[in-house]
């Protein structure tokens, strides 16, 4: 991966790791897929490989993120889903050609076929969406504390209560700020 492009903030959940490909939304937005290749890449890293994509599948592939991420926030917040996004996400689901497969381990895994496009594993991130919006998974949606960021994240901790999308980065950034905030207000005294 280039280092002229931003890191990929990887987790767990499909789906909601692909609407993390745009964060700080509420900041100073950061796109980790600004190009077509970046694409691939991301893709590449979850199992579902292409060869190619254009920029107008990017544009699909952004119109996905975004119809994930207005469903995730609006079920983190127990509100009606938004109808265009309940659309958008069943339509890339029943657009693709993929199959579910069984790991000797035991655990699932998708097969693109021979021929795959960048539809077809869109396919498989919109199923992955329907399937923790619709609470199938155990676990549950939340939203980023973080004010910049607010991304919505699968929270499958044992107490479901955490804050962050990312410890690593807004977590520790709002402990940071937390702290020197209680610094400023109360320094120590010289020696």
């Amino acid at each position: 991966m280039s280092a002229a492009f931003p890191d990929f903030r990887l987790g767990a959940v499909l789906a909601t790791s692909f609407t993390g490909t745009l964060s700080e939304r509420h900041g100073d937005p950061v796109e980790r897929i600004p190009v077509p290749h970046r694409l691939v890449d991301w893709l590449g890293v979850y199992g579902l490989a292409v060869d190619s994509c254009t920029a107008a599948q990017l544009d699909l592939a952004r119109e996905l993120r975004e119809s994930i991420h207005a469903a995730a926030t609006a079920a983190a917040l127990q509100e009606d889903l938004p109808a265009s996004a309940v659309q958008a996400i069943n339509h890339f689901s029943a657009q693709g050609r993929a199959a579910a497969i069984l790991t000797p381990e035991g655990e699932r895994q998708w097969r693109l076929g021979s021929a795959s496009r960048v539809e077809d594993a869109l396919s498989v991130i919109a199923a992955d969406a329907i399937s923790i919006i619709a609470g199938e998974r155990d676990g549950k949606l939340a939203l980023c504390a973080s004010p910049t960021c607010r991304a919505a994240f699968f929270d499958a901790s044992q107490s479901r209560t955490r804050r962050w999308c990312d410890m690593n980065t807004c977590g520790n950034r709002q402990k940071k700020a937390r702290f020197n905030a209680n610094q400023r207000k109360n320094p120590r005294p010289a020696d």
